[in-house]
Formats: C-alpha cells, structure tokens, sequence
C-alpha cells in the first residue's frame, strides 16, 4: 500500500505490506497439530487437552455433522460459554466448510428467533443449561434440526468430574441441566466418542463465507457481518506481525473474552491455535479470583482484555502478593482505557498494555499501539499492516479532515467484511467506494495515531456544542475516588440535551455531586460539565463488560416519561 505517516511508528519486523499466507482457518489447526501435537491446546480447570487431542476432537465432531446433514455452507451454531466444546466445534464446523454463527448465552428467545432464523441455522451445538432454559420451549420457532448438548463436567477429569455436577446445582443459576434424550437430540461427548474421525475435506476457498457474526443490535436489529476465511486468517496474520516477538508453540493465551465476541474469537482463540499457544479457558470474565488464579497456575503471558477486567485485577484483594510476572503483553479493546488503570497494572506486572480498536465488521482489530515503539497513552495507535484509514467530514464523507479535527473514521483492509447477512441496503450504506464507513467519531495526529472521541449515535448536543462521553467519562475516572463511570445525553428544554453521567465509587470512599462538578470543572470546558449525576452500585455491562449506555439512556427516558 501507499505510504502512510503512521508506518514510521512500526516496530521493526512489523511490515506495512503483509506477503499473506493462503491459509483458511482449519489450516491453523492442522498445522498446529502436526507441529506442536503434544503441547497443550486447552486448559479447563483441572484438565488438559493437547493439539493431537484437539484435532481428534475436532475431527470426530466435524463428522458428526456432516452425518447429521451439514454441509459445506450450511449453517452451524455455538451457544455456550468458554468451554473446550466451543472451540472443538468451531473448528469441526469450519473443517467442513460450514458458516459459524456465534450466539450469546445470555440471549433471550426473541434475540434468537431473529438470529437463527436469519441466518437459517441447521445445527446447534449448545450448553445443557441454555437448551432446558431457553430454547426448549421455542425449538418450533427455530430452524435447528439438530442439537449438540454440551456439559461442562464432560472434560473435567475425575474424580472432579463426577463431583462438579453436584456443586453446579447449587449455584443460584445452575449452570448445568439434565436434558432428556429425544428426536434431533446428541449428547456431545458420546457423539464425539461414537463416530471415526473421517470428514469430508471439501476444498475450502478464502472468499468462502466463515462466519456470520451478528452486531448487538444497539441501533436496531442485529446484523449479521459476513466475515470470509481470507477476513479472518488475513487479520490474525495481521495481528501476528504486529507482535514479532512471538513463540509459536510456547505461549499462553489467557482466553477470559467470551468466544462468542469476536474479539475473543480472533485475538484469543484463532490466534492462539494460530501460532500453537494454549489457551486458558475461563467461562465467566468476571470471576477475578479464577482471572487471578488461571494467570498464576498456567503462567499466562498473552492477556487479551477489555478495561473492566484490567480495573477488576488492580482491585482484587490481596493483588499485591499475587504473582503475575509471566505476563509479557496485555491488549485492550471495546471501550476507552483509562490511564491510571493502565499505570497501576503496568506497574505491578511488569506488562505492556497495547490499547487498540476493532469492530466487528472488521475481524476485528485495524488499530494497535506498538510494543516496542512509541505507546500514546489514550491514543488507540496506529493502523495495523495492509490496513489504510481517514477521518472525514461527518457531513460530507468526501472531504478529508485535517490533522487533529473530529470526523468519522474509514477504514478499508483484508479484513472488512463483505457486507451483512441479507441487507443488501445497509451494506451500500455501509461500505461504499471500498471505505467502510464506521460509525466512530475519531481524530488523528501528525504521527499517524488515532483517538476515539465517540459514536456518532453517542454524541451529546448540548446548547449547539458536541459532547462525547468518552472524553467526560475519562475525566470522571481520573478522581480517585470514581471506579467506573458512564456519560449520556438527556432531554432538556433548553438545550435540546443535556449531560448526565452515572457513577460507581471506589469501595470505602464517599464522595459527593458538588466535588464531582468541581474535578469535572478544572478538568472540562464549561459545556462538557455533567448537570446531572447518579451514584450506582453497578453499571449495566454487556457479557465482554462494555457498558451499556443504551440501557441507561433507556432506562432515563422511561423514569423521565412517568414524572
């Protein structure tokens, strides 16, 4: 590609020009298996599943499916949480050349009827829990033939594995359930155990469909961003030689991002297979003390993690006696990273935090900072190799902005996607002239580094003049008082909106609206200033721990709509 100013911050071995390897996803684990047939692939609790294992596994499963009717480009989906089981199907479905559809454990029956029946799924491979819970009672509203039943006991190895059932039934929400047998019902396990590992091995193309990874739906529906093998193995190759130092074969990927986000999927698990690293399977992100305790046990060195996790670990009790030195490098994505988060966890580990962007019509990650390089902190770097990028007028797409002037950010690279699952409209809109049109509201500098200052949809207009949350928000959690903190528009007379923000405190500390309104004064012109704040518990937070503003902004039209 041209040259671009941003190509000076590259670490040395890191190329603006990727000669890519042709290799679609299951290639990863062929490879893989060959070459590293007896390290660990897995970790998952007390077990340990190698790369000759895994392949077996997957193997198996992937004929399996093709035996109950799936073929390549039929549609399988996974709804489970980070199990062994998830990563096997995965890969036995992309073997065959089938489309994966990675769903939410958390999804309601609604969220699934619109997924599954717009993506025509044939076969799911879900959790014993989710299918008692949910599916059960809308099986005839869904297109699933077949289900794949997965229990979390099923890898453990005993006697753990005959005890954990008892113990996951006195959970509050057991994450375990007795499924009785019947028609287009399979047990995992027993699947797997009773057929050969001989799938079909149907030539796959790199423009072949991958994956259908469904948005949130936060401005609508959700749309289904068709991501291709080239999208996917383009991007993890992207990612590989952003980081030159990496042994294949040795390290240890922390995968605590729900696989189901495709964050998780590309950064933790395909590129963990990728390069023959294991992984350290960790099904609920929030769950500190097993965070802390799989990064001591398996000496973890490849932490990929959202904010919230990062501020979980700094405050976990006793943080300070724990030894998390194995980790040589952390990367941070899906929302703003404050920098006192970052400080304190560079200064107990020893790490490096490399901030950086993605979407999921990316694959996704367009943006890191370097590792050796020059790090700006509150910058999300620069854009990754064969990855180009503009900032342009939010009003007229054609007209570049200048350096440092707000603009929506444009991408284009290998790993766009092709468009969205039967929205031939909101593709066009999307995508046009080759330039993905994302929706972020970003800045760049004279070096070439990028900064979020918001969504477009996120953007406050307050009295005439732009506010973006993201900037608020980050003074807010500069107090040393404030662990979390989250800014939204409301409706005002006046001037049309107004600035509101929730707040969770540090524990033990008080802290009141008027000191607040004060930090938020010396620190924000007099426009930004928050009118209006809300101490909270908790903030409402998506399964990778992304605030959710859209429930908070719902949630204040409705308590404003009953006065």
């Amino acid at each position: 590609m041209e040259e671009r100013v941003w190509h000076a911050a590259y670490d040395e071995g890191s190329p603006r020009d990727i000669d890519f390897e042709e290799i679609p996803i299951p290639g990863f684990l062929d490879r893989s298996a060959k070459e590293y047939a007896d390290r660990p692939a897995l970790y998952f609790v007390n077990a340990t599943i190698t790369y000759r294992e895994l392949k077996r596994e997957v193997d198996r499963l992937a004929t399996a499916m093709a035996r109950l009717g799936v073929a390549q480009g039929g549609r399988v989906a996974i709804q489970t949480p980070n199990l062994p089981q998830a990563v096997i199907a995965y890969y036995a479905a992309q073997t065959i050349g089938a489309t994966v559809i990675l769903t939410n454990p958390l999804y309601t029956p609604r969220e699934l009827e619109h997924q599954w029946n717009d993506a025509e799924c044939e076969l799911a491979v879900v959790s014993d829990f989710i299918f008692e819970g949910t599916l059960r009672a809308v099986r005839d509203k869904l297109p699933v033939k077949n289900y794949v039943i997965a229990s979390i006991p099923e890898y453990l190895r005993p006697p753990l594995r005959w005890i954990a059932p008892f113990a996951l039934r006195r959970k509050p929400k057991p994450p375990i359930a007795k499924v009785a047998p019947g028609p287009g019902i399979h047990f995992f396990r027993k699947l797997i155990k009773a057929t050969p590992a001989e799938p079909p091995r149907p030539s796959i193309g790199l423009d072949d469909l991958a994956v259908l990874q469904y948005t949130g739906g936060t401005t609508g529906v959700s749309k289904g961003a068709m991501l291709t093998q080239r999208n996917l193995s383009c991007n993890v190759q992207q990612i590989n030689r952003w980081f030159p130092g990496i042994e294949y074969g040795r390290e240890v990927v922390m995968t605590a991002l729900p696989l189901f986000h495709v964050f998780g999927m590309t950064v933790s698990m395909n590129w963990a297979v990728h390069t023959g690293a294991a992984q350290v399977l960790l099904p609920d992100p929030r769950d500190v003390t097993k965070l802390v305790g799989g990064i001591e046990k398996h000496r973890v060195t490849l932490l990929p993690a959202v904010p919230a996790m990062f501020n979980a670990i700094n405050n976990f009790p006793g943080i300070d006696r724990r030894d998390l030195s194995c980790v040589k490098a952390c990367f941070s994505g899906s929302a703003p990273l404050p920098q006192d988060v970052q400080e304190r966890f560079e200064g107990m580990t020893g790490a490096k935090i490399l901030e950086g962007f993605g979407l999921t019509e990316t694959s996704p990650v367009t943006h890191c900072n370097p590792l050796n390089g020059r790090r700006k902190i509150g910058t999300i770097g620069v854009p990754v190799g064969n990855t180009d990028a503009r900032i342009v007028d939010v009003d007229d797409p054609s007209k570049d902005k200048p350096s440092g002037e707000e603009g929506e950010l444009l991408l284009k690279g290998p790993q766009v996607m092709q468009g969205y699952w039967n929205m031939p409209e909101e593709t066009a809109e999307t995508i046009r002239d080759g330039w993905l049109h994302t929706g972020d509201l970003a800045t760049m500098d004279e070096e070439g580094y990028f900064r979020i200052v918001g969504r477009k949809k996120d953007m406050i207009i307050a009295g005439g003049y732009n506010v973006y949350p993201d900037e608020v928000d980050d003074v807010l959690m500069s107090h040393a008082a404030v662990l979390e903190a989250a800014t939204i528009g409301v409706p005002h007379e006046r001037r049309g909106e107004t600035v509101k923000s929730f707040i969770v405190l540090q524990p033990g500390t008080s802290l009141t609206a008027d000191e607040l309104e004060r930090h938020c004064r010396e620190n924000l012109a007099a426009y930004k200033v928050p009118r209006e704040f809300e101490f909270m518990d908790a903030l409402p937070k998506s399964t990778v721990l992304k605030v959710l503003r859209k429930d908070l902004r719902e949630r204040e039209l409705a308590k404003r709509a009953r006065k």
